[in-house]
């Protein structure tokens, strides 16, 4: 028997340590090639760790919670495989996990989320859905031979049954619809009649959140007051489950007890009522890179306020566009094409400067002839920057694509580091914060970003009239050795310039 000890790899480009999060093994188990190991934090990212072995898990080398340096042993696999698996043990094959015979198809289900024919812990593939995403309408199943009566299901030879429920969902383009009749599935959504597709309320307040999940689950969040969108998705198809629920609902609840006691007794001395937080893995990455650039690059900051009007009625038509139906959009999705559009007209701003590697005076002004554009995205694990790469080569329907999966594996905390690497231009929504506006530090490696602040109705002067509209500040940051004041004057203005008339994009 051969032990075979697995080393800490770097994940990256120079990372030198990282932190074991969480274990998916333990001695004993049996793990094949590409199983999952361990999850690991960097100072980039939190990465999975794939087992490069195939055999049984001898000894877990580091516990969860320290860091150690790349190069370091973590786990031991042996070349021997733990005891076959008996029938009663033996796994189930995927394929044949899904195939029931009518003696063990159940019975339609009578409520809950057993009237929607699904489970929320399937592993195979949910009731009602179809075999393509951009399936956009299926017709309802036909009763199996097992809904039929016994004589019928006696004769069939062991065919693939599934379970027929009372009302079949359907998805359209990841919406979990009710088929039978019209439903209202998002506050705000009125169903277009006799389609069972929710259309557009009357206020943006009411646009259609389309986060794909079954009936059973929205009823949930909304009993909850919890917004689909906010809740990372963890089923097989990309939904989210009951147990996604639970957990955020958890998470909220927890939170909210902490405030109550929040506060140290009084009567113990003030430094015993200090809680201290090591500064490691993402957090300490980004201080140190938000030093380095706040210290190294002659920050310039310039605002604008902009009539998003005619942005928010582009967004609200999207919306309900069949082109875009299943895809999440906002008005950031305006705003980054934004910034891709005005930076082709004020090259500068997507730039990097670059010192002499021999410690000279000289340096370079590198232009960028492509866009990585960065998104910065809060997370529990710190502030993340992934990048959306060649974002100039992308159609508005694309570009909307890349933001929602940036945004999904981010707050999931699976961006890789390769994502992180060789931005060129930042965009940062704190507007969904309820901010207005502020003054954001440049990501390191590039000389411009941009803070989109919220987006409210205020009164706004029109062709001398004063009437509501939706105002939003747009705040930059520039390296003054890079951008001066005209450059990032005309730069913000052309940004400002798309928000107030999207049309400009189609030019």
């Amino acid at each position: 028997m051969t032990v075979n000890k697995f080393n800490l790899p770097d994940v990256g480009e120079g990372l030198t340590e990282a932190e074991i999060v969480s274990w998916n093994v333990k001695p004993g188990d049996s793990v094949a090639i590409n199983d999952i190991l361990c999850e690991i934090e960097t100072a980039k990212s939190l990465v999975e760790l794939p087992s490069p072995f195939a055999g049984t898990v001898t000894e877990l080398l580091v516990p969860v919670g320290v860091t150690v340096d790349v190069g370091t042993p973590i786990i031991s696999v042996s070349d021997a495989v733990s005891g076959d698996p008996t029938p009663a043990d033996a796994p189930v094959p995927a394929a044949a996990a899904q195939v029931q015979t009518p003696a063990q198809a159940p019975a339609a289900p009578a409520s809950g989320a057993e009237a929607a024919g699904v489970s929320d812990k399937a592993v195979g593939p949910l009731v009602g859905s179809g075999p393509k995403a951009d399936a956009v309408k299926r017709r309802p199943r036909k009763a199996s031979a097992a809904a039929q009566g016994p004589a019928s299901s006696a004769a069939a030879p062991s065919p693939v049954v599934e379970p027929v429920p009372v009302v079949e969902p359907v998805e359209t383009q990841g919406i979990w619809i009710n088929a039978g009749a019209p439903t209202v599935t998002d506050a705000g959504a009125v169903p277009e009649e006799g389609s069972g597709r929710p259309t557009l309320g009357g206020t943006i307040s009411g646009l259609v959140n389309k986060v794909l999940a079954k009936p059973p689950v929205r009823k949930i969040a909304r009993d909850l007051g919890i917004d689909l969108a906010d809740v990372v998705a963890t089923g097989a198809r990309g939904e989210v489950t009951r147990e996604d629920l639970v957990s955020y609902q958890a998470q909220r609840d927890a939170e909210v007890d902490k405030a109550d006691t929040f506060w140290g007794k009084s009567g113990r001395p003030q430094d015993q009522r200090i809680e201290r937080i090591p500064v490691k893995g993402v957090r300490k990455a980004t201080a140190k890179a938000m030093v380095e650039s706040a210290f190294a690059a002659p920050h310039v900051s310039i605002f604008v306020d902009v009539d998003a009007s005619r942005t928010m009625e582009f967004v609200k038509r999207l919306k309900v566009s069949r082109d875009f139906e299943g895809i999440k959009v906002s008005p950031l999705l305006i705003l980054a094409k934004a910034v891709i559009w005005a930076a082709a007209r004020n090259p500068s701003v997507n730039a990097t400067w670059v010192d002499s590697a021999d410690g000279s005076d000289a340096a370079e002004i590198h232009v960028k002839h492509f866009m990585n554009l960065g998104i910065a995205a809060a997370t529990p694990r710190g502030l993340m920057v992934p990048n959306i790469k060649n974002a100039q080569d992308l159609s508005l329907k694309e570009l909307a694509l890349a933001l929602n999966d940036l945004a999904t594996t981010a707050r999931a905390g699976k961006t890789q580091p390769a994502q992180m690497q060789g931005g060129t231009l930042t965009v940062t929504n704190i507007g969904a914060l309820g901010i207005d506006t502020g003054t954001p530090i440049i990501n390191p490696g590039e000389v411009a970003i941009v803070a989109f602040g919220t987006i409210k109705q205020k009164p706004w002067v029109l062709d001398g009239e004063v009437i509501p509209r939706w105002i939003t500040t747009l705040g930059g940051s520039f390296d003054h050795r890079v951008v001066d004041g005209d450059l990032s004057a005309r730069f913000m203005a052309d940004v400002a310039a798309i928000l107030e008339e999207p049309a400009l994009l189609l030019d």
